[in-house]
């Protein structure tokens, strides 16, 4: 009997091969579709540094915010959250700049990345916002909490599997211990299939079966475009955390959620920002890093009642 993976194997390479089509641009088709049809449109504002700032919206209620993190888009890493919280939130879900259909003309940097979501916080007139970054968009939720001008505006914060500014550089060398490359963005931003499936690796306790066509397909739409300035984030990121480091704690409600087999940031330090931030930690077993894709049922209930309770 043919195995269901196997029968997926061949059906993606008969696809691929008699249509000529890229699967990855099919199934970012079908999702787009499906957001879409439950009220999303795609919409997006000038920077005023230069450059577009694409974004998501869609559904009613208080503004919910929705950060990705680093090397996907809002749609590849928030879709399922985006369909279920639409319900009762006004979903905003971006493209940070240099990944989706986003990008600046700014210096590669936390920084810019942060002012681009202050800019559409000002553009849509954004007040009493909540605010759920993962991973990369949880440096930038950390840095908005931080910003003066806009930390009075976010009414409660979910940071997933992020460390903020509390991580070190022997943090970093261990990461690149952990993945055998010689530095942190020689496993964030690959240049192959196989470096490809070796992030996915670490990203996900699960990861799927990725035949070589596919992984290159990946590799075409999420990581070949503006590769000077993903690894300028990458190697700007010691800096952007000694400039957080220097800032007082936010007061705002936080809640963090991590994933019980992280490899990327593990849980250690999830917990020790609870305790740095006095912030209540979810730790969901069986999960890597990927939190948001690989259990959406889970952050979707975590976060409404997050934003629900008033006691948090």
């Amino acid at each position: 009997m043919i195995s269901n993976k196997l029968k997926l194997f061949i059906v993606c390479i008969c696809f691929s091969l008699l249509s000529g089509c890229s699967l990855v641009r099919w199934k970012t088709d079908s999702d787009e579709g499906s957001l879409k049809a439950v009220g999303f449109t795609q919409l997006d504002i000038s920077l005023a540094e230069g450059g577009t700032l694409s974004y998501w919206r869609g559904g009613q209620g208080q503004p919910l915010l929705l950060i990705h993190g680093f090397g996907g888009s809002a749609v590849t890493t928030w879709k399922e959250e985006m369909l279920a919280l639409s319900a009762d939130y006004d979903v905003i879900a971006p493209d940070l700049a240099w990944f989706g259909d986003s990008f600046s003309a700014g210096e590669a940097n936390l920084t810019t990345e942060t002012n681009a979501i202050s800019q559409l916080i000002d553009e849509l007139k954004l007040n009493n916002i909540n605010i759920a970054g993962i991973s990369y968009g949880g440096f930038v939720t950390f840095n908005i909490l931080h910003n003066a001008n806009q930390n009075d505006r976010i009414k409660k914060a979910i940071i997933i599997a992020s460390p903020g500014p509390y991580f070190s550089d022997n943090d970093l060398t261990a990461l690149t211990k952990r993945f055998a490359v010689d530095n942190p963005e020689d496993f964030f931003i690959p240049k192959n299939s196989d470096e490809l499936r070796r992030l996915f690796e670490g990203i996900f306790v699960e990861p799927k079966m990725m035949p070589d066509f596919i992984a290159d397909q990946i590799y075409q739409t999420y990581f070949a475009a503006w590769h000077k300035q993903k690894i300028a984030m990458i190697q700007s990121l010691s800096a952007d955390r000694d400039t957080l480091l220097t800032a007082p704690i936010a007061t705002t409600p936080t809640l963090l959620i991590w994933g019980e087999q992280d490899r990327i940031f593990p849980v250690e330090h999830g917990i020790y920002l609870s305790k740095k931030i006095q912030a209540p930690l979810v730790v969901i077993p069986n999960t890597g890093h990927g939190v948001t894709n690989e259990q959406p049922e889970m952050v979707v209930r975590l976060i409404k009642t997050f934003i629900e309770s008033e006691k948090l």
